[in-house]
Formats: C-alpha cells, structure tokens, sequence
C-alpha cells in the first residue's frame, strides 16, 4: 500500500515538473516572441548556405601558415593559463579540503574563491579584465586562469576529499608533519584524478579561447572574427576546420592519457 502511495507520489511530481517545463517553454517563446515553425522551415536554407559559402579554396590555404602561428598561441596560452592555476588550485584545494586543511577560515576562504571564480563564466571575466589590461594576450591568459581556477580548485577538493583516511590517520599516529602527510598519502592518491582534470580542462580552454581571443584580439579567435567580419567565408571555414581537428586530436591524447592513468 505504501509503495503504491510512493509511486503515485512520484507520478503526481513527474506531471507538474513536466507541467512546469512545458508553461516555462511557451512563456519564453511569447516573451522573446519566437517563430518556432519559421525557425524549423529554415534549417534546410541555413544547411544550404552553409554548403555553398564555407568551402576551403586554394586561396584560402595560402592562408593557413598565419592561421596555425595564431592557433598555436591560443593553443599555448591555454595550456599556460590551465596549468598555472592548477598549481593555485592544489594549494587552494589543499586548505579547502575536510582532509586536509588547516584552519576553518583558510577552508571557506578557499571554498569562497572557487565558487566566486567558478560562477562567473569565462567571456564575463575576459570582458571585466577587458577594461583594466586591453586588448592583448594578457587578458585573454587571465580570464581562462581565473575561470580555471574556480573549477580545479572544487575539483581537487572533492578528489582529495575521496583520499582513503586510514593513510592520513596512520603518518598520524607516527608523528608525520603535515607536509609529510600531503606529499607521503594525499598527493599520490589523488594525483591521478589531478591530472584527469587538468587535461580537462585544457580542452575546455582551448574551446574557450576561441571565444575569448574574439574579444581581447588575440590568437585563432582574432583570425576568425577578422576574416568572419570581412566575409571572407572559404577562410573562415579553413578556421573553423584547424579548430575542431585540433580539439579532436587534443581530446584523443588527453583520453589516452586517462586510461594509462586512470
């Protein structure tokens, strides 16, 4: 009797949830007043003009020698920028940590800046630091260290949260420093999922510096909103080709990386 009061229950929460979702859709559609059929009915012309205007030609892969020197840099100053903070974040991580850390007010603090970090997304930090450094590498490095910051440093807390007690508590009872306990018992426990993370989010940057470059003018994000505004389409598509080959091939190395590991 109880399971079936359960399962109606759960029934009765499933249709107002989807109650819910479908009010929530129809509003948005009136306030922002979205044509949804005009929209369907135009995906086939969109797919057209797709196929007909981003074509690499010859002329565009003249081109490519100063699109890959400006990938590179995006590609570079993503790795820079994630693993910078990664060495923030393990200090971070540490005093945040339940398992690790040394005071309740180091812990807050640390758990303050990666959620403060974390929440504001990467374009919001690359347009506030727009306003102090200018349009250079600079502010593009710092908002992807910022936002790269905020979300290892949650990561490595959790992972060193999951670090097996009875390690800690054994270098413990032998009179072990705390430095001792981090390098002998957490780090080489937790150091696998580090790494995991840090690849992680190497991908995510170099996705995100695309973005990023549009508005500090720097690296493959600079060459594709300059060649995008030109309407110079056939080098824009050669763009976004070297783009996603590359976040592929990152994507296979880092997932490789993780199975040997992991």
């Amino acid at each position: 009797m109880k399971r079936e009061k359960e399962m109606k229950r759960k029934r009765w929460q499933t249709t107002i949830l989807l109650a819910v979702i479908i009010v929530v859709t129809y509003v948005s559609i009136a306030i922002t007043e979205f044509n949804v059929l005009t929209g369907i009915t135009a995906i086939p012309q969109a797919i057209g003009w797709m196929f007909s205007h981003l074509l690499i030609t010859q002329e565009s892969l003249a081109k490519l020698p100063s699109i890959l020197e400006k990938l590179n840099e995006t590609i570079f100053m993503s790795i820079a920028a994630t693993t910078t903070a990664a060495a923030v974040s393990i200090f971070l991580g540490l005093m945040g940590s339940k398992t690790t850390r040394v005071s309740n007010v180091l812990s807050v603090l640390a758990r303050f800046i990666a959620s403060f970090s974390r929440n504001i997304p990467v374009v919001a930090w690359a347009l506030i630091l727009l306003l102090s450094f200018g349009q250079n590498s600079m502010t593009g490095y710092l908002a992807l260290f910022v936002g790269t910051v905020g979300f290892l440093t949650r990561a490595f807390i959790e992972s060193i949260d999951e670090v097996s007690g009875s390690a800690v508590e054994a270098l413990t009872a032998t009179g072990a420093t705390y430095f001792q306990i981090v390098n002998k018992a957490v780090i080489p426990q937790s150091l696998p999922q580090m790494i995991s993370w840090i690849l992680f989010m190497i991908e995510t940057n170099i996705r995100s510096a695309t973005l990023v470059g549009i508005l500090t003018g720097t690296g493959i994000g600079y060459i594709f909103d300059l060649y995008y505004k030109t309407m110079d389409y056939n080098t824009v598509a050669l763009v976004t080709f070297t783009i996603v080959i590359t976040v592929i091939a990152i994507e296979m190395a880092s997932n490789y990386i993780r199975k040997v590991i992991l």
